[in-house]
């Protein structure tokens, strides 16, 4: 898909999502539109799958570790036809199996996560299955900065290095920000490059909202014996100027007056679906 019809829809998934917490009046707004454009290329251009086949055993896997940020992963998986997108509706409502977290009921959803530092290992696991099994489907996991805190996380880029998992591709969401504050002041990360590598990965760093870039590196990747790291720097809550790298937007749930605005910056009228 052409890189600008990607960012075109990238910023109405973003407005679902602003949609959805307004009316479910809880959610985690930062995190989900900060990785929105990486999704947004991963479902719409790269992942290699079939949303009216969401078990086909050929299917690329994808793991949010970052559960907390589900908003945009589900807005995805509607507007590619997993699921009806009336559904989004019901977000974060009683009874419904859209909550706030991933939830493995909903068709797309590999497993439920948000437990932090989980993703990652069951990809491992997931990779090493398909390389055993001679499976040549790929498994890709997007994990958020302030997770990189979690001891699991290294035991499995341990074991990603040592079993040459080529198939493998961790992408961090490098927005800077986590529930408590800045990352380099509650946990610091630097050097986050030098220290993948030293795990034995392969890694870049990019723009994590550049759209031409991501395409370009999703689509250049190579098996060479090591797994990918791709460290993306990114804007929390990017989209809402007025709430960019606000660490009170982590779980801010955005107001009528905001809602609105919102939509303006992003060049959307509003959502049908709601």
């Amino acid at each position: 898909m052409d890189a600008s019809e990607i960012a075109r829809l990238a910023n109405y998934r973003r407005a679902d999502v602003i949609t959805m917490i307004h009316r479910a009046k809880a959610g985690h707004t930062g995190g989900a539109l900060s990785s929105l454009d990486i999704l947004s290329v991963l479902y719409y251009d790269v992942l290699n799958l079939r949303p009216q086949e969401p078990r086909w055993t050929g299917r690329d896997r994808f793991l949010l570790s970052k559960g907390h940020s589900v908003e945009g992963y589900i807005a995805l998986l509607a507007d590619r036809g997993f699921f009806p997108v009336k559904e989004l509706r019901t977000f974060s409502q009683a009874g419904s199996r859209l909550i706030g977290h991933p939830n493995n009921k909903v068709p797309g959803v590999e497993m439920c996560t948000g437990a932090l530092g989980h993703g990652l290992p069951v990809g491992v696991g997931m990779a090493l299955g398909a390389k055993r099994d001679g499976k040549t489907f790929r498994t890709f996991v997007l994990m958020g900065d302030g997770e990189l805190a979690e001891g699991s996380i290294w035991e499995a880029a341990m074991a990603g290095a040592h079993y040459g998992l080529d198939n493998l591709v961790a992408i961090i969401d490098r927005n800077g920000l986590q529930i408590s504050g800045g990352t380099e002041s509650v946990m610091a990360l630097e050097d986050l490059t030098a220290k993948w590598r030293a795990f034995g990965w392969e890694v870049t760093e990019t723009d994590g909202h550049d759209i031409p870039g991501l395409l370009r590196y999703f689509h250049g990747l190579q098996a060479k014996g090591k797994p990918h790291c791709l460290i993306a720097n990114t804007v929390k809550t990017k989209g809402l100027p007025f709430a960019e790298n606000d660490p009170a937007w982590h779980h801010k749930v955005p107001n009528a007056d905001q809602l609105q605005n919102g939509y303006a910056a992003l060049g959307v009228k509003g959502v049908i679906w709601a």
